[in-house]
């Protein structure tokens, strides 16, 4: 479904990416996991569009999308959720959700208030008064009106109360589960290993290991030298 084909990103002169190289079959849950700076929300950003990769490639079921438009790469069904949120503030939850809703059958606001019934609770309540948590369901929540196929998530437990993270985590799982891809980006590894099957490690802007959760695990090597574990 996704394919990142060594791909190298620049912020100005600055060389964040080198040669990375992913990729997510359909109904698959796979994770980015590093440490803070090590290169993560930029693969994220450069498969979305937001930051280019200046050499290298991306496709998306069999078509190149490298440098597409994110507005555009939203209408072929890759959702993304950003890790500062950028819920609209001066909006209600509901307004939120009804200002990306694609019009399918798919998802609408009822089966996003069904996957996060707090949502439900507060949805005439502008989206600058909620709590972090609330808005990162928000985030997440919005990014399904569009009915995605793929679904990039960066770091979606940040900054979040334990609760709040298992409650996460098993949306999430429910997401996996009917049958979204996701792309999961974490520095929080022990909630990332619950939600996913296949691991890349980056470190320095370059892929370290790739490999099950299972051979992660057993990497003491891999976890001590590039994720602090």
């Amino acid at each position: 479904m996704l394919n990142v084909n060594k791909i190298h990103t620049y912020y100005g002169l600055s060389h964040i990416l080198f040669d990375v190289s992913l990729a997510v079959s359909k109904g698959e849950a796979v994770g980015l996991l590093g440490r803070n700076g090590a290169g993560k929300s930029t693969t994220m950003k450069s498969i979305m569009g937001l930051t280019p990769p200046a050499k290298g490639n991306i496709r998306f079921n069999n078509e190149d999308i490298t440098g597409g438009k994110p507005y555009l790469l939203f209408r072929k069904g890759i959702g993304y959720v950003p890790d500062d949120r950028r819920v609209f503030a001066d909006l209600t939850v509901d307004d939120n959700l009804e200002i990306v809703h694609r019009r399918t059958e798919e998802w609408n606001k009822n089966r996003v208030y069904d996957l996060f019934p707090a949502l439900g609770e507060i949805r005439s309540r502008r989206a600058g008064n909620l709590s972090g948590g609330e808005q990162q369901m928000l985030t997440i929540a919005r990014a399904l009106m569009g009915s995605p196929e793929l679904l990039l998530l960066d770091e979606p437990t940040e900054g979040l109360a334990p609760l709040i993270v298992r409650d996460l985590e098993e949306q999430i799982l429910k997401l996996r589960n009917a049958g979204i891809s996701i792309l999961l980006s974490e520095q929080n590894i022990k909630s990332a290993l619950k939600m996913i099957s296949r691991v890349y490690v980056i470190d320095n802007g370059r892929i370290r290991f790739t490999g099950t959760v299972d051979e992660l695990e057993a990497n003491e090597e891999v976890k001590k030298k590039y994720l602090m574990v």
